[in-house]
């Protein structure tokens, strides 16, 4: 038998001088990969990644100052958590979500956008399984757990990224055909979403998901009569929701008149007041060990009394900060996609963010909704930090093309 001869470990490569020298394969493919690697790091947005990784950073802390007032709440005669059991599983599941958000961030637009599109409708059929095979949990049911390794997974946290960049994949179809009726295609969208959610029942992300609605299609050049009409519209969706969903009539008449849910709200704002403008310090705080779900609801009033206003204020601006960095990352994108999509994703970062902080400072009624990149979470979480991949991919643009005059591009 003849012998097989070996694969060559080297290739011929061109110099330029006219000579030919032999490269290693496997040096190639690494200098490869760190060239990807080093594109990718100038294209993508670095002031909004260290954006991100600054409330990641405030949140992990803040999780560790909550973690002993949950744990002793929530431990019984036959189990004891420890003061940071919280803490600990918030790391894990925050390296997990690091790794995916890193790992969405280098996909390329086009890939980004199709996955988020898959993302939604598999978040979608989980939420029309979730009233039949879901798992209950305090009162609601929300959840889906996987198969016998004991993890939930609420779809409506993994639809938020993927239903925003979807829809704003339907409402950009008008660039390429006005005649597509793209604002009724979106509004049955909408009314799918909350009416699985409202069957949970998740009054706090219906809200959510129809602010994104609204600003995505009023970022789409609705007129303005249709705006008034999709304002009344809301606003008639709302008495009807007061009227007749007693998840809703429940949160607001606790909201107006108090409860249970505003004797929760009024102990948070308490606990955010007990800190003053420089906090208790760490693990000094008292009021805190009352709240009932102070790691994730509530963390927000949990930072207020151990590390002050100053610290409260800090975390406002850096969510505003994430939002005007977007909008001017977007100020010459002509792309109508990529402006929406990465509308969508802010609208839905910011939005939850604001109406946590509005619930804790006793402004808005009680929803059950946390802090976005905050609070600790298990699916949530990681789903938070995937929608922030996928806001990086979107918006990653080639920085020696932005600063290139217009004429070399042809325009």
């Amino acid at each position: 038998m003849m012998a097989t001869r070996p694969a060559s470990t080297t290739i011929p490569v061109p110099t330029g001088d006219g000579t030919v020298r032999m490269i290693d394969r496997a040096n190639r493919y690494r200098r490869s990969r760190r060239s990807e690697l080093v594109i990718w790091w100038r294209e993508i947005d670095r002031v909004l990644l260290g954006l991100v990784l600054l409330l990641v950073v405030i949140g992990a802390i803040g999780v560790a100052a909550a973690s002993p007032a949950s744990a002793h709440r929530l431990s019984t005669a036959q189990k004891t958590l420890g003061d940071l059991y919280f803490f600990w599983l918030h790391l894990r599941w925050l390296g997990l979500g690091l790794v995916v958000m890193v790992a969405a961030a280098m996909l390329p637009r086009d890939t980004a956008r199709r996955l988020a599109i898959v993302l939604a409708a598999a978040m979608i059929i989980g939420l029309v399984l979730v009233p039949l095979v879901g798992t209950p949990i305090k009162g609601a049911q929300r959840w889906l757990k996987l198969g016998m390794t004991g993890i939930t997974l609420q779809p409506s946290e993994f639809l938020k990224p993927g239903f925003a960049i979807a829809l704003a994949w339907v409402l950009s179809w008008r660039i390429r055909d006005p005649r597509i009726p793209v604002v009724p295609l979106s509004i049955g969208m909408i009314a799918l979403v909350g009416a699985l959610l409202m069957m949970q029942p998740d009054f706090g992300s219906t809200v959510l998901f129809i602010g994104v609605w609204f600003v995505l299609v009023l970022m789409s050049g609705l007129s303005v009569g249709r705006i008034a009409a999709s304002m009344g519209a809301g606003l008639l969706v709302l008495v009807l929701a007061y009227l007749f969903y007693p998840n809703a009539t429940h949160r607001i008449d606790a909201f107006w008149t108090g409860g249970s849910d505003f004797d929760q709200v009024d102990l948070a704002m308490r606990t955010l007041r007990n800190g003053g403008w420089t906090g208790t310090g760490l693990w000094l705080g008292w009021r805190k060990m009352a709240l009932p779900e102070a790691h994730t609801d509530y963390i927000f009033s949990v930072i207020g009394e151990e590390f002050g206003l100053v610290m409260c204020g800090v975390i406002v601006l850096v969510y505003c900060a994430i939002v005007v960095r977007v909008l001017l990352r977007l100020l010459d994108e002509d792309d109508l996609f990529t402006l929406l999509a990465a509308t969508g994703l802010t609208a839905q970062l910011a939005g939850q963010a604001f109406i946590n902080i509005l619930v804790n400072l006793q402004l808005f009624p009680s929803k059950g909704m946390t802090l976005p990149l905050i609070s600790y979470g298990g699916s949530s979480t990681v789903a938070l930090l995937l929608g922030v991949g996928f806001l990086l991919a979107i918006t990653r643009r080639n920085p020696w093309l932005s600063r290139a005059p217009s004429a070399t591009l042809g325009t």
